[in-house]
């Protein structure tokens, strides 16, 4: 009994399996398949042949007759081999209606059509009026396989090589965007994305992960996934994810530490394009940490004097035999904060003393004498600005000295760029310009304050001579009466 069910259950699922079902009833099928043409053997392994749709379903007629005429008759809806943007339509005809894709069981977006006219890729092509892509250029024509299928050219490990057949084709992005780089997937298989996604893993970034789909948008539009201010929440998709990273051991809280940071804040808050995101240190395509070697390279692409005064200081040469990466060490590479004096100094929170903390070592004193100058020169400052607020309420113009005391905010940030050369002498010769300054201002506030007290003397005795002299004016009108 149990032998005759065993071949009963693969007999039974041959007849009832509706691609076998298809076949049989399928005029257009088994024609084409009798020809043993190459769209027939592609379309026996097609997902939409699987779900049980018709040679018809795309090309229209009438796939029950086996008359030629009848089939392929434009009274029966035939239409041919759709081109252009023809394709996009007839596939929309069902990726475009909820009611045809519950259907077929499918849980599939049913807005893939309007997302693709609204994209980069929706454009008109310039050497027809048609789309620049249409469906098939991604998923094929007959040979279409789930998302899923490893033998998709859009599952995930695929995606990369099926966007450089035009991305990496000089004389094709010619013509379209002559200023696009064509050696991206290059770069991608060098980065760890790609080195990963090579090696057979869907999970790690690739393009659609970060462009989208049918959806994507040019990089400059404020809608698109990588435009510098939807960036970090791009990458923190996967990397905010701790079950998704978990198989990658890498933390997880990159986006909570920039979002933090003097960059993330001023992307993120301020919404300054302009400020660095994940790529800007990372890399685009070629994305993957910088080394120790290397990191001080990127930051230097944006600081360019701090990383010049840093190679010509004693700690590049410590830094090197410790193995310690250059600016990380100091600043921390997610979370970097606004550089203040509470960094720079000998107390327990300051960044100095975690390796100079021998108080007869020359670090120890020159970061020690570099933290004292820097507060003395935010005392002058701070002394300054009290006497000439005390001058302005007091009614003396003191626009001029305001003025002059912003030279000090020029200062301090000379002092911040030149900390990296550690060299005090030159650090105190940018304090002493800030400290003549604050002196200069505290001078002319203390000025406008003499002033305004002269003046009320002045005015008491002009008063009082006045009143006197009224006095005795009156005092001269009244003997002049009685006479």
């Amino acid at each position: 009994m149990k032998r005759k069910l065993l071949l009963i259950i693969p007999i039974f699922f041959f007849y009832f399996n509706p691609s076998n079902v298809l076949a049989a009833d399928d005029q257009c099928y088994t024609c084409h398949s009798a020809l043993e043409d190459k769209e027939s053997k592609l379309f026996a392994g097609d997902i939409h042949f699987k779900k049980g749709i018709s040679c018809s379903g795309c090309h229209g007629g009438d796939n029950s007759s086996e008359d030629n005429e009848v089939a392929m008759s434009k009274a029966k809806g035939f239409i041919g081999v759709p081109k252009g943007d023809k394709i996009t339509e007839v596939c929309a005809k069902c990726h475009a209606s909820e009611k045809m894709m519950k259907s077929f069981g499918s849980k599939l977006p049913v807005n893939q059509y309007d997302n693709l006219i609204n994209s980069v890729h929706g454009k008109s092509s310039t050497v027809s009026s048609t789309r620049i892509v249409n469906c098939t250029t991604c998923h094929t024509a007959h040979g279409i396989k789930s998302v899923k299928d490893p033998l998709s050219p859009v599952y995930a490990t695929n995606i990369p090589k099926t966007c450089s057949k035009c991305h990496g084709d000089a004389n094709y992005m010619r013509t379209y965007n002559p200023s696009l780089a064509i050696d991206q997937y290059t770069k991608y298989l060098t980065s760890v994305h790609g080195k990963l996604n090579s090696k057979g893993d869907p999970k790690p970034a690739q393009c659609a992960s970060c462009h989208g789909s049918h959806d994507i948008k040019p990089v400059k539009d404020i809608k698109s996934k990588v435009y510098p201010v939807n960036l970090p929440y791009t990458c923190s998709k996967c990397h905010s994810n701790k079950e998704y990273m978990a198989q990658y051991k890498i933390p997880t809280d990159q986006f909570e530490k920039y979002a933090r940071s003097v960059h993330g804040k001023a992307l993120l808050e301020k919404n300054d394009p302009g400020a660095p995101a994940c790529n800007s240190c990372h890399g685009n395509h070629g994305a993957a940490p910088p080394g120790v070697e290397s990191i001080s390279q990127v930051c230097g692409t944006c600081h360019a004097l701090n990383a010049e005064l840093f190679s010509g200081s004693p700690h590049k040469a410590a830094f090197e035999k410790k193995g310690y990466p250059e600016c990380e060490t100091c600043h921390s590479n997610h979370e970097i904060v606004t550089a203040t004096n509470k960094m720079l100094g000998v107390d327990k929170g300051a960044v100095c003393f975690r390796c100079h903390q021998d108080q007869n070592s020359n670090g120890y004193k020159s970061s020690l004498m570099m933290r004292s100058l820097i507060d003395s020169l935010d005392d002058t400052k701070q002394s300054a600005i009290v006497l000439i607020n005390e001058a302005e309420q007091k009614g003396m113009d003191v626009t001029e000295v305001k003025f002059k005391l912003r030279d000090i905010n020029q200062v301090k940030l000379e002092t911040r760029t030149q900390v990296h050369s550690f060299d005090p002498k030159k650090f105190k010769d940018i304090v002493d310009k800030g400290l003549v300054i604050s002196a200069d201002a505290t001078a002319d506030a203390k000025l406008a304050i003499h002033e305004y007290y002269f003046r009320r003397v002045g005015l008491g005795v002009s008063v009082f001579l006045i009143s006197l002299l009224a006095f005795g004016l009156f005092l001269f009108l009244r003997k002049i009466e009685k006479k």
